[in-house]
């Protein structure tokens, strides 16, 4: 038995384990044998493990001292699956991301100023940046605040997250079909690279009204099966090949709204619907309201594409995520940020059996 150094965070409407990348093994094959013995992977329950049995909870930070001098921290992010024996790290996460600017300043990878420090982050996953303020009154992490966010109970302090080159994160393009719409098995879909690769679909196309509850989804075999079809042929127009063992690209069911927001949204991960929304997913939703003819912004009936700040309402099965978009002269170039909030739950030591790095991953 041997331990590794961690604090579990909640981060926006996720929870995992942070971990400094100098505790755990170098090699990617060790690593992932640590990450799956760490979490209790191929049990439902994750009952052997840290893991809490959700894609939403079974969710790994990774943090060092960037390589890039253009940021202050580098963050891997390692969505390590529920029922399999298996660790994806093509995926960025926007909601673990919260965690891990209080986390490099706490373990003193970054020095704390007072107020509020802005930690400049570098996604290993998709190498792009992110602006990371947290507050810090008196130079110390404070997460007691006022700010509430759905999807979580209670309220703690405000952590204000903005993406800076989100565009063609993982293919290069913000449309890697070169199109606002593509036709796939007669459905109208948007395809699109913005902090996350997702397929868009009018909820309507594949007979949904939007206000379905994630278990009513889900239940759905029938419509499941047609999703993932979908997305798979989604993934290889997309550039991805074969994408049946990804979780990218993300499916995403779009509505009208019925809340005074933009639009609705239920976002897949990629086979459960997300109790709330992913930050990522959140990203790049607003961003194709944004997109002459794309599904969302049929939906929103938003043809504008001039340069100003706005903002999109989207409503999940919890509530609402606002998301501040700030135009540049080409849509690739636009910025988003969100406020979010993250806490943290307890620091110590996990524990791994030795037989983990002799198992295969």
């Amino acid at each position: 038995m041997f331990q590794i150094p961690c604090v579990l965070m909640r981060g926006g409407t996720s929870k995992g384990p942070v971990i400094l990348a100098s505790d755990l093994p170098a090699d990617i094959k060790a690593r992932d044998a640590v990450l799956l013995a760490l979490m209790g992977a191929g049990h439902e329950l994750e009952i052997d493990g840290i893991g809490g049995g959700s894609p939403q909870t079974s969710k790994v930070a990774i943090v060092s001292k960037s390589e890039s001098p253009d940021a202050d921290i580098d963050y891997l992010f390692a969505q390590v699956m529920v029922k399999e024996r298996r660790v994806d790290t093509m995926p960025n996460c926007g909601n673990m991301l919260c965690a891990v600017g209080p986390f490099a300043i706490e373990k003193g990878l970054i020095a704390a100023q007072n107020s509020v420090t802005t930690v400049r982050v570098r996604n290993v996953n998709t190498n792009t940046f992110i602006d990371v303020q947290v507050q810090t009154p008196g130079g110390r992490v404070s997460y007691e605040g006022d700010t509430h966010i759905d999807g979580v109970p209670g309220k703690a302090a405000p952590l204000g997250l903005t993406f800076l080159n989100s565009a063609g994160c993982k293919t290069g393009k913000l449309l890697p079909t070169g199109n606002a719409v593509d036709r796939i098995d007669g459905v109208e879909v948007t395809c699109i690279d913005m902090a996350m690769p997702m397929v868009l679909i009018d909820a309507r196309s594949l007979n949904k009204t939007g206000n379905e509850s994630p278990a009513e989804l889900d239940a759905d075999k029938a419509f499941m099966a047609q999703l993932e079809n979908l997305r798979c042929k989604a993934g290889l127009a997309m550039g991805f090949g074969d994408v049946s063992g990804m979780v990218i690209p993300k499916p995403v069911l779009l509505s009208s709204p019925t809340a005074g927001g933009t639009i609705k949204a239920r976002y897949f991960m990629p086979h459960n619907c997300h109790k709330s929304l992913a930050i990522t997913g959140s990203i790049g939703i607003s961003t194709a309201t944004i997109i002459p003819g794309s599904i969302a912004n049929k939906i929103t009936n938003n043809n504008s594409v001039h340069t100003n700040t706005e903002i999109v309402d989207i409503e999940h099965p919890s509530g609402k995520i606002s998301v501040s978009l700030l135009r540049g002269s080409e849509i690739e170039n636009t910025r988003a940020a969100v406020i979010r909030t993250t806490r943290k739950l307890f620091e110590g030591n996990v524990c791994i059996p030795d037989v983990a790095l002799t198992e295969t991953v």
